[in-house]
């Protein structure tokens, strides 16, 4: 094309003939072009051959058509046809039609413009399959196919889709709200199990002491333990004089007016010597049919519990022993003289016999105890000083506080489960560690054993061999039942520390369970 365009320039125009000025092609844009002349066939080149073909398909542009001949005074060629000589006012001579045609990416406006201008069918540059050698790229055909219209929602269609998405919507929110709620309960939760565990739990508890305790010889001694052991104190006036109780403040509080306490179910009632001694007479006197109004152990309790009802009521006394020893030193004195003074009379006597009716013993102060026990389920403790009572209040108020703890430990899915670990078992290693505790829970799984009372039978024994080879040194049957009889339980500690024995009928039934050959022997048979 290049060399045919340079021929045709390089040829000079017939006389009379002026040659029409042709435009370079502008960049980017392919060229075709055609030479007529009146002595020979026309001249085309292979892009002007194809746009001859495309004419056959669409008809050129009437408005290019007529602007192309207002312009230049000339009309473009129709299909087959020879420009006319001495067209534009030049005859005899052959015209010379440029044709540029912009390849490819040019919108349809644009190059149906510059071909009516040109001279070219608009048809001709509607194709972008007409450039040789290659087809047109991606998005830049000249007939764009028309969008897909939208499909057009009736009213109740487009109601109903509005009213789903408003669903998803709300059922979005409630689940948000929903996981919101189950990590804010999930966060109080944890923060009150926290506030139960030992050494939290002490920090909600306020101690509520009466002001006669205060005023008795030794109960400033129990007001500074409890302060030592860092427990908040209060005194304030209780419905029993010499009273002790508990108040647990709330972990999260249900309003904003401010802390929220609620009252323990314990009380701790102390009870003056001379009261107590008072109070075992009149049982004492009860007890021999005489007739009387004093106040007993019994009536006492019922007045508690009737001005606090729902406690849990707990009696203290303090230097009861100290009294003991006091009342054998005068027994003996009086023995004493008894024997320097054989001869005295009816009268002294007499005398004496009053003093010790109105004395009270060891055993008086039992049997009110036992009959304390048996009708109220109220017992009565014993201490030696202030100091002990101190460290008493001191535990106390510790057990008072890790109660709650102690009851969630205690909740388990089967009643002889007596600890939440025995669901996951004991883990055994190769080495044999974790027998022991295996041993243990087999004792602990006895009927009325403890863990403390498992605990000091597997001190003794630490394996099921050993209680066996031990059974077979014993000589009789009656010693093999009753070789683990004296082994001690001890249970608490400090002040508080008590100890017993494993006594001969848990000592058969362990016997029995080691070395009976019945599979249906009832071990609690007698």
């Amino acid at each position: 094309m290049a060399a045919a365009a340079g021929g045709a320039e390089g040829r000079s125009p017939p006389s009379g003939l002026s040659p029409r000025p042709v435009s370079p092609p502008s960049p980017g844009w392919g060229s075709a072009v055609v030479v007529l002349s009146s002595d020979s066939e026309p001249e085309v080149v292979p892009l002007a051959e194809r746009v001859k073909r495309r004419l056959s398909r669409g008809r050129p542009s009437a408005e290019g058509s007529a602007a192309r001949g207002e312009e230049g005074g000339e009309r473009p060629c129709g299909s087959g046809e020879r420009p006319a000589a001495g067209g534009g006012g030049q005859g005899g001579t052959a015209g010379v039609l440029v044709a540029e045609v912009r390849p490819w990416g040019g919108t349809n406006g644009a190059a149906g413009a510059e071909g009516a201008a040109r001279g070219l069918p608009q048809a001709a540059l509607a194709e972008p399959a007409a450039r040789p050698g290659g087809s047109p790229p991606s998005g830049g055909s000249a007939e764009t196919s028309p969008a897909p219209k939208k499909r057009k929602y009736s009213q109740k269609e487009r109601e109903a889709m509005c009213q789903a998405a408003w669903q998803r919507r709300k059922e979005r929110e409630a689940q948000k709200r929903q996981q919101e709620q189950e990590k804010e309960r999930k966060k109080t939760l944890a923060k009150i199990l926290k506030a139960q565990r030992p050494g939290e739990c002490q920090k909600y508890i306020t101690v509520v002491l009466d002001p006669a305790i205060l005023q008795v010889e030794g109960g400033a001694q129990v007001f500074a333990a409890l302060q030592s052991a860092n427990y908040a104190c209060v005194v304030e006036s209780q419905a029993v004089p010499c009273s002790i109780t508990w108040r647990r403040k709330a972990v999260i509080p249900q309003t904003e007016d401010g802390d929220e306490w609620t009252e323990e179910p314990n009380v701790l009632v102390l009870l003056r010597l001379e009261e107590f001694l008072s109070m075992v007479r009149g049982y004492k006197q009860e007890a021999q049919g005489c007739a009387g109004d004093k106040e007993t152990l019994q009536s006492f309790v019922a007045q508690v519990m009737k001005k606090m009802p729902g406690k849990i009521l707990a009696l203290t006394v303090v230097e009861v022993e100290k009294y003991f020893r006091c009342l054998r030193a005068q027994s003996k004195k009086r023995l004493q003289q008894a024997t320097v003074h054989r001869n005295q009379g009816e009268e002294q006597r007499r005398r004496e016999a009053k003093d010790s009716g109105l004395e009270i013993s060891r055993l008086d102060v039992e049997e009110a105890l036992v009959d304390l026990q048996l009708c109220t389920q109220v017992q009565v403790t014993f201490f030696a000083s202030w100091e002990e009572l101190g460290e008493f209040a001191t535990m106390f108020s510790k057990a008072v506080a890790e109660a709650p703890y102690k009851r969630e430990q205690e909740k388990t899915g089967f009643s002889f489960y007596l600890e939440n670990k025995w669901c996951r078992g004991v883990k055994v290693d190769p080495s044999g560690k974790g027998l022991f505790e295996v041993w243990k829970r087999q004792i602990q799984q006895f009927n009325r054993v403890s863990l403390e009372m498992a605990e000091a039978v597997v001190s003794a024994y630490p394996s099921p061999q050993l209680l066996d080879q031990a059974y077979s040194r014993c000589s009789s049957e009656q010693e093999r039942e009753n070789m683990l009889a004296n082994i001690l339980v001890r249970r608490g500690d400090g002040v508080t520390a008590t100890s017993r024995r494993i006594g001969p009928e848990l000592s058969r039934r362990i016997y029995l369970q080691m070395t009976s050959h019945d599979p249906d022997l009832y071990l609690d048979a007698t």
